[in-house]
């Protein structure tokens, strides 16, 4: 038999044996609790026992329950759930059987941060995977980035912030923007100018798709929340003046001199209510705002994800 006949064979059988083993392991995890649900079979609480029980495939393992992660949330923010309990418990499993799974960290904290319907609320558990991440990559900046990130947008906590950036900053071949937000986070912090600036470098440092889009739906959301605050600013402006609300649109753009009627990022005008309230016309264009909403307006999730 040639060499590299036997060499075929040799790669064939370590790639069925890696499988074998693979799905004995998953198969012997969920047989710990043959009874439970499904969410319940998806989470072991100790990641020690499940390094262990992964004979060795620490990585493949983790990717398997990284997938798990990814569809969990998926599944449960494409029903417009308001509770991940089991979100942080595979993402630490996850990222404990690989400490090195850079977009476990990148994502989770994506995935927690945010309030519900588009995250787990949880950012103080993002918080946690993050510095976690950085722990065990501290010459990844973009790690830094990313705790900053949580900081600013998610617990308005730009003290951290700062210092989260500025601990990037200072990591070997690290992005020069980062000094530039520790700085802006301490002048600036609650303006929509840092926000933009953040999701603006998001979007022109990152080389995911989806992240990339949620940047994009994030600014646009921005440019509604900018709109919304200016125009409301305009008509608290014209009602000292005149004693009453404006009757239309028209008649405050002509009082302010606008130089036209105000348009959402999609050329939408925006739509004024007899009670005096600047809304935009299709608000499930613009999930992530949080101006000009109808009352008791609830966003329809955009997120789809299979079954787990």
């Amino acid at each position: 038999m040639k060499q590299s006949r036997k060499t075929s064979i040799v790669a064939a059988a370590c790639v069925v044996f890696s499988l074998a083993a693979s799905a004995v392991t998953l198969h012997s995890t969920d047989q710990l609790r043959p009874q439970a649900t499904l969410e319940e079979v998806l989470y072991v609480s100790s990641p020690k026992f499940l390094k262990r029980a992964s004979l060795g495939y620490d990585g493949l393992l983790a990717d398997i329950y990284w997938t798990r992660a990814v569809q969990y949330f998926g599944y449960r923010r494409s029903q417009g759930a308001h509770s991940y309990n089991l979100l942080f418990p595979l993402l630490e499993i996850t990222t404990h059987l690989d400490p090195h799974l850079v977009v476990a960290y990148e994502f989770g904290a994506s995935f927690l941060a945010p309030a519900p319907p588009n995250g787990a609320g949880q950012p103080e558990r993002a918080v946690q995977l993050m510095e976690y991440g950085i722990q065990n990559n501290p010459d990844n900046w973009r790690l830094y980035y990313d705790l900053g990130f949580v900081y600013y947008m998610n617990l308005q906590d730009y003290r951290k912030a700062a210092d989260a950036f500025a601990r990037g900053a200072r990591v070997p071949d690290a992005h020069p923007f980062l000094q530039v937000l520790a700085a802006q986070m301490a002048e600036h912090a609650g303006d929509f100018d840092t926000r933009r600036m953040l999701w603006t470098a998001t979007y022109q440092n990152s080389r995911d798709k989806l992240i990339r889009q949620n940047a994009v739906e994030h600014l646009r959301a921005l440019r509604v929340d900018e709109d919304v605050t200016h125009l409301q600013e305009a008509m608290t402006r014209f009602g000292q003046r005149t004693g009453r609300l404006p009757v239309s649109m028209s008649e405050l753009v002509a009082a302010e001199r606008f130089p036209g009627i105000p348009v959402d990022p999609d050329g939408h005008p925006y739509k004024l209510t007899p009670e005096g309230r600047i809304e935009v016309r299709v608000p499930d264009d613009f999930p992530f705002s949080t101006k000009g909403l109808p009352p008791g307006y609830q966003p329809v999730p955009k997120f789809h994800s299979q079954n787990p």
